[in-house]
Parts: C-alpha cells; structure tokens; sequence
C-alpha cells in the first residue's frame, strides 16, 4: 500500500495502491469516503484515475445498498486470455498480419459497428421478462442480439501476444456494448429520483445509490447481472473467432482453458465479517490463488497474475496500466510519429482521424501508449496483493 488517510469530514479512511493520484480522481475518492452507505474504507489500486462519479480503479463496500455509477456503465467489462502451443519463433509478422485481418473479417470493431444479422443466444430469450423495465425496448434487445461478439470501441483490444513461456497467448479485453449502458443510466436515473424523495444528499455528484431491499435495488442486482452473462458471452464469442482465425493461420493449435473475468461489477461478500455488496470498477478480483488479467497499453506488456487475498483491498488489484491522460489530451499533445515509434514492431492499424468534436481531424491518438502509466510501475506496487505468473509482449493488436 503507498499511503492511508483519513479527512476530518470523511466517514472512512482512504486506503491507495496509487502513487501519483491525480487531484480529481482524489476528489472523487473522498466524495465516496463520505458516502452514507460506503463502509470500512475506500480502497485504490494503483491504474487509479478520474471517472464518472466514481474513480476508475476504484474498490468500495456498500452496506445494504449499490451504487449504478460505481459499477460504471460498461457493466462487465472484462478480460479474456487463452494460451497456445506454438512456439512464438513461429510466429512470423506476415501470419500475424494474416489473423489480424481474418479477425477482423470476423468480429466487428470500433463504436456502432454490430453484426448485420442478428446473432443467436438462448440468454437473450430472457430479455422479453424486462419489458416492465423503462430501459427496454425493441430496439435495445435487436441491438442486443447484433452486438453479440463485437469488439466496441475505446480501449477495448483483440492482442496476439509472445508469453515469456515462448508461447503465443491471445487476449481479449471487452464488455456488454449497448446493453449495459442502458440498463446503468436507468438505473442511475432512477436511484436520483429516490434519492432527492428521500431527502438524502450524496456527496459529490453522480453517485446516487438504490438500498437493496427496495424493488429498485434487486431489479438494478437482477439486470445487472444479465448484463454479466451476456457480457462473458460476448468475450466468447469474440474469443471463438479469434481462435478460429489463428487456427486458419495455425493448423495444428492447440488452446488451453480459456479465462474470461469481470472487471466492472457488484457482488456480495464478506468483508471484515461483514457481508456487503463490492463494487470494482476498474479492477479486478483477487481472492487468494484467484487467476487474473492485468493487461498494459497495446504496445506494453500485460501480466496474467494470482490473487493473495488481501482484505485491505478488499480482495481485489488493478485491472490495467491506467492512463496518464484522456484521449483527447493525449491526441493534441501526441505526434503519430511518437506514437509509431512506441509500437515499434508489434503489427496493428495505423492512426485514424477523429470524425467529430474539438480535434475532428487530427490523429485519434488516444489509445496511444504513452496515454497509459507504466505497467511495470503498476505492478509493483500491487505486489502485496498479487503474484506475477506470466508476462505477455504484444505482437499483433486490434482496437475498437
């Protein structure tokens, strides 16, 4: 841990893994650590940055209640990773380039871009029960079922990646697209209106919360975790592509088990000998001799990791690099040139240009390496909540 405190005005102490904690992700961090319903202490592990209500990279327990901002509105967004038996001398930049291109034949990638047939999944049956909600609707679930197995947008990844093992690893970071979205905001909506009836006051904006013995709560714990399975169906389906097109490349592939987690939810556990509803936004469970995914920027390394079970962190770490800056900041402070050098040898799409906003037109650099803190440095300060297993280079990247 880098350092613990405790604000006269805070109801908990803030414990952080985060070493140079960025003043508005801190603010955020203490509007949670004087929330009415967060309990024990607020934890920060060390990818920590600004958020919406609730900091990225942010652990907190709520006693009797959830919070839909600090699960985030990407519910379920996670990871997935897979190994191989070829040997990374095999795999050359030419067959690299021929699974990056099937891949994308394959899986739609970027914001908005859906399947244009309307896939199948026995889950989705489920969906007609939500009529009663206000986030349905015939065009959610329709998007719903063409979104299943797309890749989305922003940091979301498809990798082919070199394990310090010799063997290539291939790995998946995505979540519940559309689905999850809606169903945050309405609940989110929802929780403000309850909150301004009740005459309680949240501090900081955004962080409205819903007690888990109302109608609200358990339908906001219902449609939450709907929006899980179908989130780990996604990365499937995603994943059986990704192994269907390096198999193409690759004939005689062998995979091993495949690993798909959250990293954007709530769950109900013990803490503290208590039993209470932990939301991880941004980070990643890490019970004792848990498998976890700690993937870096796409030209960094990424780390496959065993949880400890630390309680100061609520059992959980980090679930990636972090960014030093947002995308905008990064694409009118970066040069393309810079950022082609940071992806020196790993095979991925050029720079394409903004469409729309205040740097329409400039180079989207926003996924862009040196956007992210050094996942060496994350690591290492996370060492007392978990243990290194593999390291993965990148050799082939595709971003949403």
């Amino acid at each position: 841990m880098e350092w613990a405190k405790k604000e006269n005005n805070c109801k908990v102490p803030i414990k952080s893994w985060c070493k140079d904690l960025e003043g508005p992700a801190l603010d955020q961090a203490e509007d949670l650590a004087r929330h009415p319903v967060v309990f024990h202490h607020v934890a920060l592990m060390p990818d920590c940055h600004m958020g919406y209500g609730m900091p990225i990279g942010g652990v907190i327990a709520a006693k009797d209640a959830v919070i839909p901002n600090a699960v985030g509105v990407d519910i379920g967004c996670g990871m997935g990773s897979v190994g191989t038996n070829i040997p990374v001398s095999e795999a050359s930049r030419e067959k690299i380039r021929d699974i990056v291109e099937r891949v994308k034949e394959t899986v739609p990638c970027g914001e908005g871009n859906a399947h244009k047939i309307p896939q199948e999944w026995d889950g989705l049956d489920d969906i007609d029960a939500y009529e009663d909600r206000g986030w349905y609707s015939a065009h959610v679930r329709a998007l719903a079922l063409k979104n299943l197995g797309t890749l989305g947008g922003g940091n979301h990844f498809i990798e082919i990646q070199a394990g310090d093992d010799d063997l290539v690893w291939l790995m998946i970071h995505s979540g519940s697209r559309h689905l999850g979205n809606v169903i945050a905001r309405y609940y989110n909506d929802i929780a403000m209106v309850l909150n301004r009836t009740w005459c309680i006051d949240t501090p900081g904006k955004d962080l409205a919360f819903l007690p888990t013995d109302t109608p609200e709560g358990q339908n906001y714990i219902k449609d939450m975790n709907f929006a899980l399975s179908y989130a780990r169906v996604n990365r499937k389906r995603i994943m059986d592509r990704f192994r269907e097109a390096f198999s193409h490349v690759f004939a005689e592939t062998r995979f091993s088990d495949e690993i798909n987690i959250h990293h954007n939810y709530a769950c109900l556990e013990n803490h503290f000998n208590t039993n209470v509803w932990v939301h991880r936004k941004g980070a990643t469970s890490a019970r004792k001799g848990e498998i976890g995914i700690i993937p870096g920027s796409m030209g960094t390394p990424s780390y496959l990791v065993e949880g400890l079970g630390n309680p100061e962190s609520f059992m959980s770490c980090s679930h990636g690099a972090g960014r030093v800056m947002g995308r905008m900041q990064a694409t009118r402070s970066l040069t393309p040139e810079a950022c082609d050098k940071a992806m020196q040898g790993i095979v991925y799409d050029r720079w394409s240009k903004v469409r729309k906003g205040k740097t329409k037109g400039m180079y989207d650099l926003g996924e862009a390496p040196q956007a992210y803190k050094n996942i060496e440095d994350v690591i290492k300060s996370e060492l007392d909540l978990i243990r290194p297993i593999k390291k993965f280079y990148p050799l082939g990247v595709v971003k949403g």
